[in-house]
């Protein structure tokens, strides 16, 4: 299992914890769920060897970042945490960042809340705009592939997911990257995550938070709002894996209204949600191209 540089850095009012490889303009990769900031250890030290810094944090709740009791975990924080990120790892020039899943809702909220700190962002598995959260709730598709979202809202989802030594987990990645595996020593890595103390409830509180407003934040309404609707002030490359089992295809439709700045979408055939850790040469390449472009 390959190593990396390790530091933290508090954000947000939020300690965060990453793993970090190279040098230069700094570009801050966001992990999603059931996942930790090893999701990009594929991108990092290709990043580092294209001429960048690259640090993968572990996001609030995801051990050894803080874990806030009562979070909020709704995505207007996250992507608050974001933008504070890229200030506080890159105070003297803006960054970039690269989002997957949660990663991503958070990404496309940091470039609305400080557009003039990030220069380009880049994002995989979960598209912006309103027919994301209308396919949710409309699209019997997609329905089915969002059940644990409402699993996730019952008392006993802690006790499901953690059952067995998180067999939960396996079948996840199993059923959204179809045909693709983890290599046993980075599911043990990432099982020994979600078994830190609180990790397991902060990750089902992103879910919780998003549906129960009486969880969310008021001072944060507005923003949670304007995330997944308003335009994104900034270019952005979107990476989808054709064969997504949590995300479908089809919710890329429609996403270039929201993108004023420009948006690239690449669509890797033989991928599934976790596209960027199971193609990791073609979304290197692409990756780093847009960067440097």
């Amino acid at each position: 299992m390959e190593q990396f540089k390790t530091g933290s850095v508090r954000a947000n009012g939020i300690q965060f914890h990453y793993l970090e490889a190279g040098s230069g303009p700094l570009v801050l990769c966001l992990h999603g769920f059931p996942d930790h900031a090893r999701s990009f250890r594929f991108q990092l030290p290709a990043l580092a060897k294209a001429g960048f810094r690259a640090v993968a944090p572990y996001l609030r709740g995801y051990a050894p970042t803080d874990v806030p009791a009562n979070g909020p975990f709704q995505y207007a924080a996250l992507a608050k945490d974001a933008a504070a990120l890229v200030e506080a790892l890159s105070p003297k020039e803006p960054g970039f960042v690269f989002g997957h899943d949660w990663g991503a809702v958070a990404t496309y909220g940091a470039a609305q809340i400080a557009p003039q700190r990030i220069r380009k962002i880049v994002t995989a598995a979960v598209p912006h705009g309103p027919q994301v959260l209308q396919a949710i709730v409309t699209s019997y598709p997609q329905m089915r592939r969002s059940w644990y979202m409402f699993m996730f809202q019952m008392p006993t989802a802690e006790a499901a997911v953690s059952h067995n030594g998180f067999e939960f987990l396996d079948q996840m990645w199993a059923d959204w990257s179809p045909g693709w595996a983890p290599a046993a020593e980075e599911m043990a890595a990432l099982k020994a995550t979600f078994a830190k103390l609180g990790v397991l409830e902060a990750a089902l509180g992103y879910y919780r938070h998003m549906f129960n407003p009486a969880l969310q934040v008021p001072e944060l309404a507005d923003l949670q709002a304007k995330i997944m609707t308003d335009p994104v002030p900034v270019p952005c490359l979107v990476f989808h894996g054709e064969r997504d089992g949590c995300v479908g295809m089809e919710t890329l439709e429609g996403m270039e209204a929201g993108f004023p700045m420009g948006l690239e979408k690449v669509v890797i055939p033989d991928a599934g949600h976790f596209v960027h850790q199971e193609r990791p040469e073609r979304i290197n390449e692409r990756l780093i191209a847009f960067l440097k472009s």
